[in-house]
């Protein structure tokens, strides 16, 4: 059996990490501009950064939890 090219407990740190830094940025956004609605069009770019962190992190967590 081959080794992997990334060992799966760097994946999940790394997917870890995107996931808390997407939940960060949503709090740090809500608090600084008071802004919580996420379908309002004047913040929807940084809310797709938000979905976009989440997206990848909880896709790399999921990756590594079933993957053999």
């Amino acid at each position: 059996m081959a080794e992997p090219a990334y060992p799966k407990r760097a994946v999940k740190t790394f997917s870890l990490l995107l996931i808390v830094a997407a939940a960060l940025l949503y709090w740090v956004w809500g608090i600084s501009y008071g802004s919580w609605n996420i379908f309002a069009a004047e913040n929807m770019g940084i809310y797709s950064l938000f979905v976009v962190l989440l997206g990848f992190g909880l896709f790399g967590y999921l990756l590594t939890k079933f993957k053999q």
